[in-house]
C-alpha cells in the first residue's frame, strides 16, 4: 500500500466507522472523514434535540482522531431518493428495505462518488464485511467474521465498480474487538450504544410515520381468507407483513397469519400456519457483483430478509431483469419489496427484489 494512498470514510457518528479511521490509519492511509446529514423525521427529531447530533458525534471522533472532516447536506436527495420510495413502496404493498437501496444510491451513489472527485483512492466505510481482490482485478464480497454482526446482505445491490472502489477495515474483526479498540484509543463513541432503527424514523413507529405522511395507506378493507370468504376488516395493508401473526384480531381455534396482500382490491388474504409456506419466489431488478448471473441450477443459500437464516434453494431461472428460486421446503414470510440474496459459501453474489412467491 502506497502512503500517500487518500481514503474517505462514512462517519456516522458511531462506533464502527471511528474504529475504522483508526485501523485506516494504522495501515498508513492518509484519511478524511465524510459525514452526511440525512432527512430525519421532524417528530423524531424533536424528541432527540436535547442529546448530541451525530454529526456533531462524528467530528468529534474525527478531531479525536486527528483527521479532516467534511459534513455533506443531502437531507433533499435522501428524502427524495430513499423516503419517497419507502413511501410509495408501502402504498404499493410492498415491505421495503430502505438500507438495500440507501447504499447504492446514497452512501456509495452520493458519498463515494463525491470522494473520488475529490480524489480519494478509496471510500470505506464501517461495515461488517469482507471484500476480496482478485487476480483479475475483480473483487468479491465475503460475508464478515463476526457472523452474528455480518452485514453483506445490506451491500449485496451495490455494483462491482463500487466495491472495486471501497475498504471494509471492520470485515475481519469482531463487535467486541472493535469496542475494545475504541476504549484503548480513549474515542468519545466508544460506549455508544447501536442504532436498531431505520435512520430517518430512530424510535418512531413506522406506522405512525405512515399515518402522518401517508394517510391514504390507511384505506379500511376486507380480511379474506385463500378461499375468498370474507372474516373481518383491516385498517390498511400498509400496516401488516407477509408472515404476521399479531393484529388481524380474528378469532378462530388457531392464529391466523397474513398470507398475500390483494392491492387492486384492498384485500387482506389471511390463513393458517400450515399455508403460509412457500417454496419458489421471483425476484426483479437482479444486481450480481461480479456482473455476470450465477449458475442456473445450482444450489445456493438464500436470505430473504436481513439477519434471517440462509435457506437452501436452486436457481432455476435467470434472466436481465429477473430471477426465479425454488427453495427446499416451504418458507413462510416471502416477502414482496424485500430482497433475496444469494450465497455461494461465504461470497455473497448478489441479487434482487423480491416480485411474487408461489
Amino acid at each position: 500500500m502506497n502512503a500517500k494512498q487518500h481514503v474517505f470514510v462514512a462517519m456516522s457518528g458511531g462506533v464502527d466507522s471511528a474504529v475504522a479511521v483508526a485501523k485506516l490509519l494504522e495501515q498508513g492511509y492518509a484519511v478524511t472523514g465524510i459525514h452526511m446529514q440525512t432527512w430525519k423525521d421532524p417528530k423524531w427529531q424533536a424528541a432527540i434535540k436535547d442529546l448530541p447530533a451525530p454529526e456533531k458525534l462524528a467530528e468529534t471522533s474525527a478531531n479525536a482522531l486527528g483527521i479532516p472532516f467534511i459534513m455533506l447536506d443531502i437531507r433533499e436527495k435522501f428524502y427524495k431518493s430513499v423516503v419517497k420510495r419507502f413511501l410509495h413502496q408501502y402504498l404499493s404493498g410492498l415491505t421495503p428495505n430502505p438500507c438495500l437501496f440507501c447504499n447504492p444510491q446514497v452512501k456509495w451513489g452520493i458519498l463515494q462518488s463525491y470522494a473520488l472527485e475529490q480524489g480519494a483512492d478509496f471510500f470505506a466505510t464501517g461495515h461488517y464485511a469482507r471484500l476480496e481482490q482478485l487476480a483479475s482485478g475483480k473483487v468479491r464480497l465475503l460475508r464478515g467474521v463476526d457472523h452474528m454482526k455480518d452485514q453483506s446482505y445490506v451491500l449485496s445491490m451495490l455494483s462491482q465498480f463500487q466495491l472495486s472502489q471501497s475498504l471494509l477495515p471492520l470485515g475481519y474483526m469482531t463487535k467486541e474487538t472493535v469496542r475494545a479498540q475504541a476504549q484503548a484509543l480513549s474515542l468519545p463513541v466508544a460506549d455508544l450504544q447501536d442504532s436498531q432503527d431505520l435512520c430517518f424514523l430512530g424510535n418512531v413507529d413506522y406506522r405512525d410515520f405512515l399515518h402522518r405522511f401517508a394517510p391514504e395507506s390507511f384505506e379500511e378493507g376486507e380480511i379474506i381468507d385463500i378461499h375468498g370468504h370474507v372474516l373481518g376488516e383491516h385498517e390498511g395493508l400498509a400496516l401488516y407483513t407477509i408472515g404476521q401473526r399479531k393484529g388481524i384480531r380474528i378469532a378462530a381455534a388457531e392464529p391466523y397469519f397474513v398470507i398475500d396482500k390483494d392491492v387492486e382490491n384492498n384485500r387482506l388474504v389471511v390463513g393458517f400456519a400450515e399455508q403460509t409456506g412457500k417454496k419458489i419466489l421471483l425476484a426483479a431488478q437482479p444486481s450480481w457483483i461480479s456482473g455476470a448471473a450465477p449458475e442456473v441450477g445450482r444450489v445456493y443459500d438464500v436470505m430473504i430478509r436481513y439477519r434471517t437464516k440462509p435457506e437452501p434453494a436452486v436457481l432455476v431461472m435467470v434472466t436481465k431483469t429477473q430471477f426465479r428460486l425454488e427453495f427446499k421446503k416451504p418458507l413462510r414470510g416471502i416477502t414482496p419489496g424485500q430482497v433475496a440474496v444469494l450465497y455461494q459459501e461465504e461470497e455473497c453474489l448478489g441479487g434482487g427484489i423480491i416480485q411474487s412467491f408461489a
